[in-house]
């Protein structure tokens, strides 16, 4: 005859656990003898090993007495069902490492493999970490809103950077922000680049990629208040903007004509 401790050191467990299974049920409590001490037979280590046994095996504690009384029929089918959920479980923790395993990724965490690259010839081009910073955030914004087209998108943008007006832009933005000067001469040069750019891709019919429909004004707000929140310049450019008859820092048009 054993006494608690002895049966937790046979089958494998802590006493806090024996108890645990007497108070759930799991393991019977044996009356205490002359002495006061409660002592377990051979039926209790068995029983006791079992349910260590299908606990190792991640049966839950709730379904395991069931299973210790069920018939074999019934056993195998409750294994079979606790195996599926088991796998399913596998299943979702071997995605939650992957997702985790990406943390390190830096960008690629929340952005398509496109976008990534983009973001890498951004970078090659002299993009200062901040000007980066926004755009990625922006990027962010628009896979989030627009997962399928971001990436017949990114061909367009790609293409874009082999312009050399386009690599200046980014270059001179960046030296702006870097410089930290609130009445940087600059900006002037940045609004001649972004109206001439506006001018010619107007001339050519060409539609800007973001132009997806009337209901996503608020998406573009959001991207223009990103770009605003950015950087104080971001409002000052885009007003010097609108006095060249343009409008918008993320999708630029011409200025509305007031309604007469």
């Amino acid at each position: 005859m054993l006494t608690i401790g002895q049966l937790a050191a046979y089958a494998g467990v802590t006493v806090r656990a024996v108890r645990h299974y007497h108070q759930i049920g799991l393991l019977p409590e044996p009356e205490r003898d002359t002495s006061g001490y409660r002592k377990y037979g051979a039926p209790a280590v068995v029983q006791l090993i079992k349910i260590r046994t299908l606990a190792d095996a991640g049966v839950p504690l709730a379904q395991v007495g069931r299973m210790l009384e069920a018939d074999p029929a019934t056993f195998a089918e409750a294994v079979e069902r606790i195996d599926a959920q088991l796998r399913d479980e596998i299943d979702r923790l071997a995605a939650s490492r992957r997702q985790v395993a990406r943390l390190t990724a830096g960008d690629s965490l929340v952005l398509p493999p496109p976008v990534v690259a983009y973001l890498d010839r951004l970078r090659e081009i002299g993009t200062s970490d901040r000007i980066l910073a926004g755009e990625r955030d922006g990027w962010i914004l628009i896979a989030a809103r627009w997962p399928d087209q971001v990436l017949e998108w990114m061909p367009d943008k790609m293409a874009q950077l082999d312009d050399p007006r386009v690599v200046r832009l980014y270059q001179l933005l960046s030296e702006i922000v870097d410089a930290d000067v609130v009445d940087d001469p600059r900006v002037t040069e940045v609004v001649d680049l972004m109206v001439e750019l506006a001018e010619q891709a107007e001339a050519a019919g060409v539609i800007d990629v973001h132009e997806t429909g009337q209901d996503d004004d608020i998406s573009f707000a959001l991207l223009d208040d990103l770009a605003d929140a950015a950087d104080k310049r971001a409002e000052r450019i885009r007003e010097l903007m609108r006095e060249r008859g343009w409008d918008g820092w993320t999708r630029t048009q011409r200025v509305k004509e007031p309604p007469g």
